[in-house]
């Protein structure tokens, strides 16, 4: 891990531990010897943060009293507690602890009373009928999208035939139930739908298809328009 992402860890982690942060906490946070840590803390001492404590006691992350709080209506928080909430519910663990780490960050900059009503929400999210697991590929798909890597994989459509694919991933999809990929697919040189569920031996290739992916995802979501609800392949 770069010197300067490592800071910016150690930072956020002051921010959302309760305080005093101990050093081993700290230091198993950042996955970091307790040397590392203290001369990490020094660096953002050097640098101008305010932390105060010190090595068997504890840290904590005094932020600059001339920057104003975050702040967002009651109606607003409703709506970001809400959303996390449906997200830790997806079936994605990866996503999941992407919710609660978001979370933990936004009601630590809120004030007092803002973030009372944050953690106590008039509204909640129950499902009687969770979603299925994602799929183990997921995060893998994720990667190739951020990265605009094409990808080979084993695909079986509705009436049960199977066949080798490569395609470009350009989106996923998240439907009441299940998981759908926007693609575009090498092997009919067109735009395609894809149940994540319906493919397997998914790996990524060494082809690229950068800078592609937005305007050909403008381009699909152009033709879903106009084609209005269409069948998933």
């Amino acid at each position: 891990m770069a010197r300067s992402d490592r800071l910016f860890r150690l930072l956020d982690a002051l921010r959302r531990l309760p305080p005093p942060a101990t050093a081993a906490r700290l230091a198993e946070e950042l996955e970091v010897s307790p040397r590392t840590l203290y001369r990490d803390i020094a660096s953002l001492r050097a640098a101008g943060a305010r932390i105060e404590g010190e090595a068997g006691v504890g840290y904590t992350l005094t932020e600059d009293p001339a920057l104003p709080p975050q702040m967002f209506t009651r109606m607003e928080v409703e709506a970001l507690m809400l959303g996390l909430a449906e997200i830790r519910l997806a079936g994605d663990p990866a996503l999941a602890r992407a919710a609660e780490t978001a979370a933990a960050r936004i009601i630590a900059t809120l004030p007092e009373r803002v973030q009372r009503q944050a953690l106590h929400a008039a509204q909640e999210i129950y499902r009687f009928e969770p979603r299925q697991p994602a799929p183990p590929h997921l995060g893998l798909i994720r990667e190739a999208i951020w990265a605009e890597c094409a990808l080979d994989l084993r695909y079986e459509d509705n009436a049960g035939q199977s066949s080798q694919r490569r395609i470009w991933p350009l989106s996923v999809v998240w439907l009441d139930k299940s998981l759908m990929l926007l693609a575009w697919c090498c092997l009919r040189n067109d735009f395609r739908r894809f149940k994540l569920h319906q493919m397997s031996d998914v790996t990524q290739s060494d082809e690229s298809f950068r800078p592609r992916r937005v305007p050909l995802l403008r381009a699909f979501h152009t033709r879903l328009r106009g084609q209005g609800k269409a069948q998933i392949r």
